[in-house]
């Protein structure tokens, strides 16, 4: 993690907890069913921890997204959410709690008085409502980068997206992230740091 810190700081990158549920096996993307004060928890030490290896660092903690399964429960699911921006909050209220736009977690968020960033995902198909198409069904991932570079313009315009993600284990994750970047800027598209 300290590696990983030193090298966002060095490159100008805003450094970002990403807890989830501490399953392995799975990559943290099986639903778990746990009481909220559990969630509440281990958000807690995972964003504590990254937040003293930052204050290490001589760097700062700018936002938190939380992980796979845990995102997404928390996405339809209030109490999840809840227990999810408690958390943040009481770690520090000037975080950034990313979600996606019109979910429980960005409600939440504002409820726990924090600052929130809705977020597109660029490798990611999605639902009618809005939801992301669950991994375990065939097209959830996006791989072909001229598909991810047609759809990014029409997410970055629209008006409830604050940042764009790319899954850094997408095949070719940073390439990918830099014909974002080219792409976006070629449209005359801001590409501006969300807590600005």
């Amino acid at each position: 993690m300290l590696d990983t810190v030193l090298l966002a700081r060095d490159h100008g990158v805003a450094v970002g907890a990403h807890p989830g549920f501490d399953d392995r096996e799975h990559f943290g993307r099986r639903d778990l069913q746990l009481p909220a004060s559990e969630i509440t928890d281990l958000v807690v030490r995972q964003v504590e921890a990254l937040a003293a290896i930052t204050v290490h660092a001589c760097t700062k903690l700018q936002h938190v997204k939380a992980h796979g399964a845990l995102y997404n429960m928390a996405v339809r699911d209030r109490r999840v959410a809840d227990a999810i921006a408690r958390a943040v909050a009481s770690v520090d209220t000037s975080l950034i709690l990313l979600g996606l736009p019109e979910s429980e977690l960005v409600a939440a968020g504002h409820a726990a008085g924090l600052r929130t960033a809705r977020e597109a995902f660029a490798d990611r198909a999605y639902r009618p409502d809005g939801t992301l198409v669950p991994r375990s069904e065939p097209g959830a991932v996006i791989h072909d980068p001229e598909e991810v570079l047609a759809r990014v313009v029409v997410l970055a315009q629209r008006s409830n997206a604050d940042t764009i993600c790319v899954h850094g284990d997408t095949p070719g994750a940073a390439d990918l992230a830099r014909r974002i970047r080219a792409k976006l800027e070629l449209e005359k598209i801001e590409v501006r740091n969300f807590s600005a």
